[in-house]
């Protein structure tokens, strides 16, 4: 068993089972550590926590356990992964099966490095991020289909990691035991989110195909909705636009940079119309719009719309890019508090893990100023409980939101 030691100073963080150890931190010299399972130590020698290396990984170490008698092996990662699913337990016991789509394994929310897993009906979707979560991805998998006997794993390495990791960009189709490569399209998989349906074709979509981070989100917005003219910023396959027309919105405008996604949106709208889950009449109160929503909202009516949703996409994957990511929150905010109308709502996001809820308020105060705007906050909002915060890893607290009101 390696021994990584820890320099001096450093190792207080980690004691307080942050799982993150960059190479500045490390006493040994990378190229005498092999990648694998080691023991971490302080300086002195003292027991800190298992941990994984691997030098070519952008976080070198990750701590797994701070217990010194855990055997970290096949078993251990079996039994974290079951414990995960086991805490979401509340979501598959909806009898009503009004939601079918939640997150059972969030990274190291859930003590597993690097790995997502999303439930979408019949499928699990997992995205890896990190080269130990690779390593293991057989026995995740294997694992994962044994506890809930799927119709399908779709597996892929996460685009935003795979340079700084390097993997490769990979897409793994797994079903009945075996991976195997689909011949044609597949067909799509239905699920649902609070009673409103929902399709994902399994290979295609951004990342996970569907973001169920929001779904406390889109139901607070209804209580808003009724007879509003609705804006619907950056709003991929229409989630929130299916909760505002449920609500009864007047009309809601959808603005969107991808095609795809827009034509998606329209068929959630179709869906859920032909099911009678939204009136009859809503997609004729639709309208979409490919579209930059930092240039849109410049040339969009002013007092015309009564809500608008902003979830814009992640501006800042690091702390380094928080203060540019902050300046265009600003702008974009700034120009919705212009051009809503007077006591108008607005429900503003920002999905960068280094944008915090403080931070988030903060800008909203700044685009009031420059707006010439009070603003009034009714609600603060955040990720769902499938995506608990790790209290000793504040990174995965990364979705904040709040719902104001606009007055001039």
């Amino acid at each position: 068993m390696q021994i990584i030691t820890i320099k001096d100073g450093k190792e207080k963080q980690l004691l307080r089972h942050h799982p993150w150890v960059f190479s500045g931190a490390l006493e040994n010299k990378a190229s005498l550590l092999s990648t694998g399972l080691s023991r971490v130590e302080t300086k002195q020698g003292s027991f800190i926590a298992w941990g994984w290396y691997d030098q070519e990984s952008h976080i070198p170490l990750r701590l797994l356990s701070w217990n010194e008698d855990q055997l970290i092996n096949d078993l251990w990662w079996k039994q974290t992964i079951k414990e995960s699913i086991q805490r979401r337990s509340v979501f598959f016991e909806d009898k009503a099966s009004n939601t079918t789509t939640f997150r059972i394994i969030f990274g190291e929310a859930d003590m597993l490095p690097g790995l997502v897993v999303d439930v979408y009906g019949t499928m699990l979707r997992v995205v890896i991020s990190a080269r130990v979560a690779w390593d293991h991805r057989d026995l995740i998998v294997s694992t994962l289909d044994a506890l809930l006997k799927p119709a399908m794993i779709l597996l892929s390495t996460d685009s935003a990691f795979c340079g700084i990791e390097h993997l490769a960009e990979t897409v793994l189709y797994y079903q009945d035991g075996a991976y195997f490569t689909p011949s044609k399209r597949l067909d799509s998989i239905r699920f649902r989110e609070d009673g409103l349906v929902y399709e994902v074709v399994p290979g295609k979509g951004q990342k996970s195909g569907f973001y169920c981070d929001q779904r406390e989100n889109r139901k607070a917005i209804e209580a808003y909705a009724k007879d509003s003219v609705v804006l619907d910023g950056c709003s991929y396959t229409g989630a929130f636009s299916l909760h505002a027309l449920r609500a009864g919105a007047k009309q809601v405008d959808l603005f969107d940079s991808s095609e795809p996604a827009l034509k998606q949106a329209l068929r959630h709208i179709h869906l859920n119309q032909e099911l009678g889950v939204i009136p009859d009449t809503s997609r004729e109160k639709v309208t979409t719009t490919v579209c930059d929503i930092f240039e849109q909202m410049r040339i969009i009516p002013a007092d015309y719309y009564d809500l608008m949703i902003l979830d814009p996409p992640k501006l800042a994957q690091t702390k380094a890019q928080a203060e540019n990511a902050m300046k265009a929150y600003k702008d974009l905010n700034r120009l919705a508090m212009q051009k809503i109308k007077q006591g108008g709502i607005i429900a503003t996001f920002s999905c960068s893990g280094a944008i915090s809820s403080e931070q988030l308020r903060m800008v909203l105060a700044w685009s009031a100023k420059d707006a010439n705007v009070e603003i009034q906050i009714l609600r603060i909002l955040g990720q769902g409980e499938d995506h608990p915060i790790r209290i000793s890893f504040p990174e995965s607290e990364y979705l904040n939101g709040f719902i104001i009101r606009v007055l001039r």
